[in-house]
């Protein structure tokens, strides 16, 4: 979920490597893998209330209890909490990593795979949930993204290269309005639609903006390929 600012490694060498693979931040980043059947299993497990059903109604949500929604909003606050607590974990792992000085080959390729995979889950359940072209597209873009930068990154670090790209303002602005947008939309709430719509096109135009910008850097090496 967080956003590398690099298509590499960086020159410099962690302070102290961890022996261990099942390190602190490991640990939460194998917590944050494991929450992604979790939060499938709140989705679609039997009766899967409220897949595919309309917005939940202000009027519902107070009325807990009251409705014949109210399982259905008891399905969303779930599926919100466990996305939430799953970005949380990311803050986490990156800064006791920091702190305690703990880097690892290991963690370095897990952590941006478990939040890929995160958001490809809540993307996925959100298309069904919504099956419309703003969903669709949105799903689309931010799933091919990282998938074609990280495709560029390993092609990147096959040639040896150094080369730092600065997008850690975009990159950062962007996973920001992906995860608050993501968060609106899991939330089902009718008030909420429209805003959860606004930020998940803002996080798709960043999220191009982001890949436009990693594609720059990286277009000199790509010409130089043939």
């Amino acid at each position: 979920m967080t956003e590398s600012t690099q298509l590499h490694a960086q020159d410099s060498q962690p302070a102290q490597n961890n022996k261990s693979i099942f390190n602190l931040p490991n640990n939460l980043t194998i917590a944050r893998i494991l929450m992604i059947p979790l939060f499938v299993a709140i989705a679609y497990w039997p009766p899967a209330m409220g897949i595919g059903m309309p917005p939940i109604s202000d009027n519902v949500i107070a009325r807990v209890g009251m409705s014949e929604f109210s399982d259905s909003l008891l399905r969303h606050l779930l599926l919100t909490g466990v996305f939430i607590i799953a970005a949380i974990t990311d803050w986490l792992d990156g800064y006791f990593a920091r702190k305690f000085k703990v880097v690892s080959a290991f963690g370095q390729f897990l952590d941006p795979v478990a939040d890929k995979l995160m958001v490809a889950a809540a993307l996925i359940i959100l298309v069904q949930w919504h099956p419309n072209i703003i969903m669709a597209i949105a799903a689309i873009v931010i799933i091919s993204r990282e998938i074609a930068v990280s495709a560029l990154r390993e092609w990147m670090a096959e040639l040896g290269n150094r080369t730092s790209v600065a997008v850690s303002y975009v990159g950062k602005l962007k996973t920001v309005f992906q995860m608050i947008a993501i968060t609106v939309l899991l939330l089902n709430w009718e008030s909420l639609e429209l805003i959860g719509y606004g930020l998940m096109v803002a996080a798709v135009i960043l999220t191009l903006w982001s890949m436009f910008i990693y594609l720059k850097a990286a277009w000199p090496y790509l010409k130089q390929s043939g």
